[in-house]
Parts: C-alpha cells; sequence; structure tokens
C-alpha cells in the first residue's frame, strides 16, 4: 500500500517586503558598493517582488548590528510560531486530534535551539509522548521534501501512520550587511520567512499524492561542500554559495532523469531555489514554464523559502489539481549540493 500525503497548509510571515525596499535598503547601506549598480539590476530580475519577514526590515536582526545570540534566538522563536500555527491549522483542516499522531518529522536550518523544533511542538500540541519523532536542522531547502521522504518511509513501515511534516525557515536571519558579495546581495532579495505542515498517511485522508516505495530518491553530487553552505559568525547566520551552484540544478538533473526512468511526469513540484533553478529542472523534465508556473507563482510573490518552499508549491497544486491519475514529482536541492524528490500518483 502506498503513503498519502495531504494538502500541506502554509503559514507567510507578517511583514511583506517588496524588492523595491530591498533595493533602497542595499542603497542606503552600500553606497560605494564597486558593483551597485549590477546588484541592483540583478535585483530587478531575480525573479522575486514581494517576501515575507517576520520582523521588520529595520529590525536590529535583520538590517542591525544585532549578535548571533539575539538573530539565532529570534529566528527561533519566530520559527517555532509559525511552525505551531501551521500545525494546528493542518489538523484542523484534516478533522484530526492530536492522540491521532503516530510521528512527527520537523525541518529547519535557521534559528538553533535544544530542544530543538520536534519536542517543542510534541508539548504545544498535546501529541503523544511516545510519538516517533526525527529532527532535520541542516537540510535547509532541500529539508521539505526530505522531511516528506522521511515520513512516507514511516507510514509505509508502520501500517495506520499518521505523521506530521512541519518544515520552518526565518531565512531573513541571514540578512546581513557585512555580507558585501553580489551572491549575498541577491540571498537578500531571494529569501523569505514561512512555516508549512503537511500529514503523511497510511490510508488517504483526502485528495493528494500518493506514494510507492520506489517513488523516493536521495542523491549528492560528489565534491560540493561548499556549493552551498552556511557560515557562523559573532554576527549571525550567513550563507555562502560558488558560481558553480547557480548550474547545479542542471549538472544533476540526469541522474534524476536516469532514476525516473520511463515514469512520467505530468506536474512537477519544483523547489524554487531561483528561476534558473526552475527553469533548468523543467526544461530537463521537458516541460515549459507554464507548467512550473507554481514554482515560478511561489517564486514571485513568497521568494526561495527554503524547506517550506515544496510544502508551499504543493499548496498551490491543490489549489489548480491536476486530473486524477497524474504523474508529479516533488524535488528540491540543499547544501552542498543534494537532492531530495518523490515521485507519486496525484489523486482526486
Amino acid at each position: 500500500m502506498p503513503a498519502h500525503i495531504t494538502r500541506p497548509h502554509t503559514v507567510l510571515a507578517a511583514h511583506k517586503i517588496t524588492t523595491a525596499e530591498i533595493s533602497d535598503d542595499i542603497r542606503a547601506h552600500h553606497p560605494d558598493h564597486p558593483r551597485l549598480a549590477a546588484i541592483l539590476r540583478v535585483l530587478d530580475n531575480c525573479g522575486v517582488d514581494t517576501r515575507h519577514f517576520t520582523q521588520p526590515l529595520t529590525a536590529d536582526t535583520i538590517t542591525g548590528t544585532a549578535d548571533i545570540a539575539a538573530r539565532t534566538g529570534r529566528a527561533f522563536t519566530d520559527a517555532l510560531t509559525m511552525a505551531e500555527q501551521a500545525a494546528r491549522t493542518v489538523l484542523h483542516e484534516h478533522s484530526l486530534k492530536p492522540a491521532d499522531i503516530t510521528g512527527i518529522i520537523t525541518t529547519h536550518a535557521t534559528g538553533w535551539a535544544v530542544p530543538g523544533l520536534d519536542i517543542h511542538l510534541i508539548n504545544r500540541l498535546g501529541l503523544n509522548p511516545h510519538i516517533r519523532r526525527t529532527a532535520l536542522t541542516t537540510a535547509a531547502c532541500a529539508g521539505g521534501a526530505h522531511a516528506l521522504i522521511r515520513a512516507v518511509e514511516q507510514a509505509l513501515l508502520y501500517p495506520g501512520s499518521r505523521v506530521l511534516v512541519v518544515a520552518a525557515e526565518v531565512l531573513s536571519t541571514s540578512y546581513n550587511h557585512t555580507d558585501t558579495g553580489i551572491e549575498h546581495m541577491i540571498y537578500k532579495a531571494l529569501f523569505g520567512d514561512s512555516a508549512a505542515a503537511a500529514i503523511v498517511s497510511s490510508a488517504p485522508l483526502g485528495p493528494g499524492l500518493t506514494v510507492e516505495a520506489d517513488g523516493l530518491f536521495e542523491h549528492v553530487l560528489p565534491d560540493t561542500l561548499t556549493m552551498y553552505a552556511g557560515r557562523i559568525g559573532a554576527d549571525g547566520l550567513h550563507f555562502d554559495s560558488t558560481k558553480q551552484a547557480s548550474a547545479g540544478a542542471k549538472t544533476v538533473m540526469p541522474v534524476v532523469c536516469d532514476w525516473l526512468g520511463t515514469r512520467h511526469v505530468d506536474t512537477p513540484v519544483i523547489h524554487p531555489g531561483s528561476k534558473p533553478i526552475i527553469l533548468d529542472t523543467a526544461t530537463a523534465l521537458g516541460m515549459t514554464e507554464a507548467d512550473a508556473r507554481h514554482s515560478l507563482d511561489t517564486l514571485t510573490a513568497e521568494g526561495n523559502l527554503g524547506g517550506v518552499s515544496v510544502l508551499r508549491v504543493l499548496e498551490r497544486t491543490h489549489d489548480d489539481p491536476p486530473n486524477d491519475g497524474a504523474q508529479a514529482l516533488m524535488i528540491a536541492y540543499g547544501p552542498g549540493f543534494s537532492v531530495s524528490a518523490l515521485h507519486g500518483t496525484w489523486t482526486n
């Protein structure tokens, strides 16, 4: 019997920030940057119009000089608040009580805390203290897809499972004016804050994606430790990447296509890491911008939401569902350059 992934629910952070506001902020803080004109042009064409931050752009933990303790504490507190809201909503939408949940898998890479997000949510939601739990803390942009893979495995292994998957990211915590490289300036405009939750179950709870054991895929490109990488400094969390990172999806998609073999893809659920990432993935699958519209729309309206992204794209897919029986591929990319993917069948 396959596992079933329900419609996710996404919570966007409270403060909507426009790309024009980001550009003005960069212009004000870096008026003498030798590549300022080029940076502003790139930001205008990055494919993101708005994104949501948990704090105002002027907050000390975003554009100010807050230290690592203040930034990290703020990021985790905000992530937990959004995560709890997303989890409560998805339980309500599927008429589930806390006692019905047999497992919890959480993912977040922004904000450090011990106990982690999983333990906090078990306490806040009143989940069974014997619940099976997995906490992912460094999967980053691949986190949502990676968490779904672990949840599907749990649902396949334990009949009767109802696994709560929760992803939360406060990527605005990496918005730091000590980072002046052009890639860092792009991330200032690219990233947004959010949380999302979904249920993966042994029996269907409604429309969604059904996944068999052979529909799970993980791959790490060798020698890519620095392609995407986090870095901790006294002034907070920083996110670095190399020039090769922008071509990572194009590089790895032949491996993904080999895994797919003769399996068809009608509906792509692509991590909106950037416009090139979306389009390179779609092209390798023989698909168009129209096919990838939910990923592109997410990028435009909300930016790159990190591990939350594929859950948000899946939620948009539910709003415009494919035909019953359509074949879907969820795929996300993470550090250094890793891939997590699920292939399944859409059921209405």
